[in-house]
């Protein structure tokens, strides 16, 4: 019987698998009943250990207007190959956190091996984990880090196409009005799973203008009396932990200046999780 494995925004990564064996002997006489407890303990995301080494490349080159302030691009010459790709590498991030591990042995598997274990982790739901001994183990790498410096076009190619970020049954929501008390709870609600011990995707934008339409995945937060601050892995800066903010006070969430947005307040809703996100 799986216990608390419904899913929901609020605890999707942990689980509890009771199993109940028994044991016959020849006269066919229960000769033991055991109950076995199979816990999933989910640790702090690990930065950047257990996140993908490559980047989600941006079309354009971003800068502030000096003269108003405003954000302004250029489109990137040549155009990069790995772009529109933010939703599709924190649902990769989160589906290997829950159904994968990674076993740092001398054994080395062989690339048509490595691409089915990535189609079956890939293929998976990140809605919901599974128990522990369904996990999908990668002989030869500590982490998801090394593995993905190793293996990164075959994630690439397995992990999905663009249009997954476009049509992330999440979108739905950005179209509808937002209100602070709104943002007051989803932000209660993401420091709820992150100090769970999980991870939290967030869909982070700004509408209609959507001068940031981005995805991150949450999993650290601190606060005080004036902010909640999460650490985030950012898919388009892989290389350190990026800052994310609410404003107790304003009641709104705030991305710093990055080489993707000039900086400023933004709505954001968590995603991956619940039917309807």
């Amino acid at each position: 019987m799986r216990l608390n494995t419904r899913p929901n925004c609020i605890s999707v990564e942990n689980a509890v698998i009771l199993a109940v064996t028994s044991a016959k002997g020849r006269n066919g006489d229960a000769q033991c009943n055991a109950l076995e407890f199979i816990i999933m303990d989910f640790q702090t995301l690990r930065h950047p250990n257990d996140i993908l080494a490559f980047p989600n490349e941006t079309r354009w080159n971003y800068a502030r207007d000096p003269a108003t302030g405003r954000q302004t691009h250029q489109w990137r010459t040549p155009p990069p190959n790995y772009t529109l790709r933010c939703f599709v590498m924190v649902r990769a991030v989160k589906l290997f956190r829950m159904h994968s591990r990674f076993e740092p042995s001398e054994m080395e598997m062989g690339e048509g091996y490595i691409r089915t274990q990535l189609r079956l982790v890939l293929g998976r739901n990140p809605r919901q984990p599974g128990p522990e001994f369904e996990r999908i183990v990668f002989q030869g790498y500590p982490d998801l880090f090394s593995f993905s410096r190793k293996y990164e076009r075959l994630i690439k190619a397995e992990a999905g196409a663009a249009w997954r970020s476009y049509f992330q049954r999440g979108h739905w929501r950005m179209v509808l009005p937002f209100t602070r008390a709104g943002q007051e709870a989803e932000a209660a609600g993401l420091m709820s799973v992150v100090r769970g011990g999980q991870t939290a995707a967030v869909h982070l934008f700004t509408f209609p203008a959507l001068t940031v339409n981005h995805a991150m995945l949450l999993f650290e937060v601190t606060e005080t009396r004036a902010e909640i601050i999460f650490k985030a892995y950012d898919p388009n800066n892989p290389k350190c932990a990026q800052d994310f903010t609410f404003n107790r006070v304003a009641r709104s969430f705030h991305l710093p200046a990055t080489g993707y947005f000039v900086g400023g307040r933004v709505n954001a809703i968590q995603v991956y999780c619940g039917l309807f996100r």
